[in-house]
């Protein structure tokens, strides 16, 4: 299926890719995506879709069986060491369960400057500084770099999360169902986190869910995948209210209603 043009370089892009696992399961089949610069993308369907699989080969975990991954143009090569260490200073992942991605041994100030270390970014004075500038950015209090994991809620741990990915100023985030472990409430207040982090930093996202609900907040497009292969992409709008598949139309129906 067409997806809708980019006018310039994409950040991240698939071209044709398909995913087989060992033993010969196929997981992608020619699926194409491509994000832009201050894009919002979401790509929904249930389990199995393909949605882990597609997120794995944007991250650059794996390489597709066919088709390509291309990073600013070019072809995402691991053997580049240069080339993958800006790949991973520019997109940043979240996750849906932070608690599992959060060393609880460690403070968290410590934990969100890692990308600055590992990545060798900045000196370990200035990574502090900045660690404390993306907590402050996702709303966390100013005593929130002492302390530790298990200190704080389910939300606060995903804003931590939040804080980690954004720290070294990223260009694109993929966020793996990152509200779907949360309370509605919650989900609220992180989506429009979210939003906010995207209009002040010009992020692009990547929003993976079972929950068309939650992209139609934040993505100005969506693929909807079914057994690793694209049935509809397109502006969220128009797939919200005039979506053509019927396999669509079940996602649109299972969008959770706030009691009245």
């Amino acid at each position: 299926m067409t997806d809708v043009p980019i006018t310039t370089t994409p950040i991240l892009e698939l071209d044709a890719v398909g995913f087989r696992y060992r033993g010969g399961q196929e997981a992608l089949d020619d699926v194409s995506l491509a994000v832009g610069a201050g894009e919002a993308v979401g790509i929904v369907g249930q389990s199995g879709a393909g949605k882990s699989t597609l997120l794995r080969l944007l991250l650059g975990l794996d390489r597709p069986t066919t088709g390509s991954v291309r990073f600013d143009g070019s072809a995402l090569d691991p053997r580049d060491r240069t080339r993958v260490r800006r790949f991973r200073a520019s997109v940043q992942a979240v996750f849906q369960d932070p608690y599992s991605s959060l060393d609880p041994r460690q403070r968290i100030g410590r934990i969100v400057a890692e990308p600055l270390r590992s990545l060798r970014l900045a000196t370990t004075e200035q990574a502090a500084v900045r660690a404390s500038e993306a907590l402050e950015a996702v709303g966390l209090p100013a005593d929130a770099a002492s302390r530790f994991p298990h200190e704080f809620s389910g939300g606060q741990r995903q804003r931590i999360a939040i804080a980690r990915a954004i720290v070294p100023n990223p260009r694109l985030l993929l966020a793996d169902e990152p509200v779907s472990a949360l309370d509605m409430s919650t989900r609220i207040q992180i989506i429009e986190l979210l939003a906010e982090l995207r209009a002040s930093n010009g992020l692009a996202l990547v929003m993976v869910s079972h929950d068309l609900g939650t992209v139609a907040a934040l993505c100005e497009r969506t693929m909807v995948l079914r057994h690793g292969q694209v049935v509809e992409a397109g502006a969220t709008a128009q797939i919200l209210h005039d979506p053509a598949e019927a396999y669509t139309k079940q996602l649109i129906a299972a969008i959770p209603r706030l009691p009245r």
